[in-house]
């Protein structure tokens, strides 16, 4: 089980590393439709993620509460929620108008804005795929091996193009493609570390599964809403962000009950 769980937590970080990896191949940056589609697909894969994964179990989990075991779910859900709007306080957004600033003002640096924002998004994703891998090793969240790796290799999909929309676009403003492909792999870390934390507090505190798994869901819809979403809708022929959030959604979707 914990060798599963090791390769689980480690599938994301791999994702984004390939992704970042075509900086090697390609010349030019993605196009701005093209950065559209792939959010979308990220966000379709999260909130398929976020309601198959994590609250769908978390509820299982609560069933001895009888009608009352929507509470710990609304909670956690809330909790993750509030805690990436405390983060998006800290942390500068992917905000094309607000990156424009800080980096003219003089206090951060393209570079750090990118991989500042990518950490944002990369912590809920890791989150989500240790509070599914600490269900699994617990034994008591009705988590199967493929439910979880379903996750992993779902974030890990969405990770891809999320990889190469910071490492070509870094390699396009005169940084060596090494130091783009580290710069995109070093925003994937995060994810491991925040998994890495989510099953050791979900180990010391079994109890709060329900609470963990929907903590990370919010987490994971709250980037979706105030991120993804606005991002491919900028811009001319917004309709593709949407068919691939479709996209995204039902891959996620399928890989979970495959698998599961």
């Amino acid at each position: 089980m914990i060798r599963n769980a090791v390769i689980g937590i480690l599938v994301p970080f791999i994702g984004t590393a390939l992704g970042a990896a075509c900086v090697f191949f390609t010349k030019h940056e993605l196009g701005r439709g093209v950065q559209r589609a792939l959010l979308g697909f990220a966000g379709g894969v999260m909130v398929a993620a976020s309601v198959w994964s994590l609250i769908i179990p978390a509820i299982e989990q609560s069933e001895q509460m009888g009608r009352l075991s929507f509470i710990p779910v609304v909670a956690g859900f809330w909790g993750g929620i509030l805690f990436l709007m405390l983060l998006d306080h800290i942390i500068p957004r992917l905000n094309n108008n607000a990156a424009k600033a800080d980096i003219s003002s003089g206090k951060l640096s393209k570079t750090a804005m990118l991989v500042l924002a990518v950490t944002l998004h990369n912590i809920p994703e890791g989150m989500a795929v240790g509070a599914i891998y600490a269900g699994y090793l617990s034994g008591s969240a009705d988590i199967t091996a493929g439910t979880a790796f379903a996750l992993a290799m779902g974030i890990a999909i969405q990770n891809f193009p999320e990889g190469a929309i910071i490492s070509m676009p870094l390699h396009a403003e005169n940084k060596s493609k090494c130091r783009a492909f580290a710069d995109g792999v070093l925003s994937g870390v995060v994810e491991i570390i925040s998994a890495v934390i989510t099953v050791f507090l979900a180990g010391v505190i079994i109890p709060a599964m329900p609470y963990i798994l929907s903590f990370a869901a919010g987490a994971m819809i709250y980037v979706v809403v105030e991120e993804l979403i606005p991002e491919m809708h900028e811009g001319e022929r917004s309709n593709m962000g949407v068919v691939m959030f479709s996209v995204g959604f039902t891959i996620m979707m399928a890989l979970d009950v495959a698998l599961g």
